[in-house]
Order: structure tokens, then sequence, then C-alpha cells
């Protein structure tokens, strides 16, 4: 299989690695990273094994041309970059994967493409770039797949299969939106406080953090589940993505909250990918992380008062110099 991977940062490197030690013919689209990749391959640090692979490499799509998968890890604040990359490399027959985080990524592609070539997947694992082509897996990593709009097709299972068999746990869903706020369960508490901690509990709590504000440390996953305030906002967060996903027919069970906390605490001092961002002065994904979801919640009627005050946080935080 002829597989592209449009945005090879952490989650796209990893999985592009995994498939291509697999035998898969994959092309990696790249740009910083580019010259090192191609001398020296991709680098998976993992307590499963390290390994290095060597992908085919290109700096423009029209390099790697029609592909039979085209996955994409690309962050979402990236998104506008979908007319200029991916029409090269979809044809009639391509299914294109949206591995991003939040809503409304398989809604974007579908203003490029027929919503039948449209799949969407959610990862859960941990994963750091430390380097340029040098990717550290610290846990998990499990994918999430499901058609946009639709039930599962027999490629959908193909697909999975294809995964599987390059050493990925993969599981196919019938219901993606669904899929899709259960994720936005553990996304929005420990992404999004794990950011805002850094103006403090009061701050974050108001949504009132003003310029002058002196940023402290974040928060990583662990010290985010401190038996006190702090895990207690989790757990909120997490129940009002749950109401809300239930104000919309999705039928979320309110046990998985506690299920995520404790698979959480194996991760321990954990950094998910929106406080690395943070960290770095890079964009914050908070358009389809944080306000999507929050629009989403107000149509459906749903009161979210601690999603209201992190994202206004958020929103200020990430304008403070």
């Amino acid at each position: 299989m002829k597989i592209g991977v449009v945005g090879c940062g952490a989650l796209g490197s990893y999985y592009g690695a995994k498939l291509c030690r697999a035998g898969a013919d994959v092309h990696f689209l790249l740009r910083s990273d580019y010259e090192v990749v191609r001398r020296q391959g991709v680098r998976i640090l993992s307590p499963e094994g390290d390994f290095t692979v060597r992908p085919r490499s290109a700096r423009e799509p029209m390099e790697i041309g029609v592909c039979e998968l085209v996955l994409i890890g690309l962050k979402t604040t990236a998104n506008e970059q979908f007319p200029r990359l991916l029409p090269p490399m979809v044809g009639e027959g391509t299914a294109v994967l949206t591995l991003q985080n939040g809503l409304g990524n398989e809604e974007a592609l579908a203003e490029l493409f027929p919503v039948e070539q449209i799949l969407g997947g959610l990862c859960f694992v941990c994963l750091n770039r430390t380097e340029p082509g040098v990717i550290q897996h610290l846990a998990h990593g499990k994918i999430i797949l499901g058609e946009f709009r639709r039930r599962p097709l027999p490629r959908t299972y193909d697909l999975a299969g294809r995964f599987k068999q390059a050493g990925i746990p993969c599981k196919v869903v019938e219901d993606l939106e669904s899929a899709h706020w259960e994720k936005l369960v553990w996304n929005i508490p420990f992404n999004g406080l794990g950011v805002a901690s850094a103006a403090g509990y009061e701050s974050v709590v108001a949504g009132e953090i003003r310029t002058s504000t002196s940023r402290g440390a974040c928060l990583t996953t662990d010290r985010l589940l401190d038996g006190g305030r702090w895990e207690a906002l989790v757990v909120e967060l997490m129940q009002e993505v749950i109401a809300a996903a239930n104000g919309m027919g999705l039928g979320l069970s309110r046990e998985i909250a506690g299920k995520q906390v404790e698979r959480t605490r194996v991760m321990g001092a954990y950094k998910p990918s929106t406080l690395v961002d943070f960290e770095r002065g890079q964009p914050l994904e908070l358009e389809h992380l944080f306000q999507e979801p929050l629009r989403r919640a107000r149509a459906a009627g749903v009161p979210a008062p601690r999603l209201t005050s992190l994202c206004r946080a958020l929103e200020r935080l990430s304008a403070v110099p």
C-alpha cells in the first residue's frame, strides 16, 4: 500500500514509521526535518523496542503523487494548508484519514473531497518529538478508527487490519462522532489545564488572565491528578464534556471520566501536546480542541461553565507575550 504522511511530527512520524517497518510504501511530506530524515531515517525510541526506518522523503506533495492512503498528522492550526498539500496526493480511490485532535477536521476535508473518501482516527498514545527525526514513544498507541458520517465499510476493517499487522492496536467504531467526544473527555482537561495551570488555579477557574500575568510552571498529568482541587477540576470538566455529548444524543457513560483518570495515572509526568506547544511558543489548537466543542455544547443547550472559563483563560493566556 502506498501511504502518504502529511504532518510528520511526533504523531505522524510514529505511525508512519510503524507502517513503514511493516512493509508499506510510506512517503513522508517534510519541511524542517527533510535533510535529517533523508540521510538518517526516522528513529523510534520505545519501551516496546527501538527501531529505525527509512521512509521515502519529499518536500512537496507533487513529488509523492496519488496514494492509496493519506494519513494526516498535522496540528489543526495548519488546516488552512489542506487545499495546497492534499489534492496532489488524493485520487478517486484514495482514503483520507485524519488523526488530528478535536472537532471539525473531517468537515474541513469534506470541503475538498467526497465524504465517502474521508475517515477519522483517534490516537491514544504518549509521544514526544525529541529532535529532528527522533520520536520518543512513552506509552499506549491505540487508534480508534471510523468513517465520516456513515457506518464502517469493508475498507474500514481492511485499514484496521493493516494497522494491526504493523503492531498498532486498532478498533473500528460504529459512530465516529461519539468516539471524538469520548477522546475530548481526556483532551480538554489534560491539554487545557496543563497549559492554563501556568496562570494559577484561581485565574483558570475565573477565566480572568491579564496580559501582565507572570507565567508559572505548567502542570504535567501527574500533578493535575493531585487528589485536591486540580483533580476535582479535571473531573468537573470531564463531566461537562460528557453532558455536552449526551445533550446531542451521543449516549456517553459518565463512568468514562473515572476510567480515563485511572488510565492517566500510569502515564507519570506526561506533557500533552498542547502543553508542549505552549512551552515552545507555538500556536495552540484552540479552535478545534476547545472552542468548537464549547460552541456545540451551547448549541445543544448544555451549560458548560468550567469549559467556558477554561476557553477564556486559554485565549487570554495565549495572547500574553
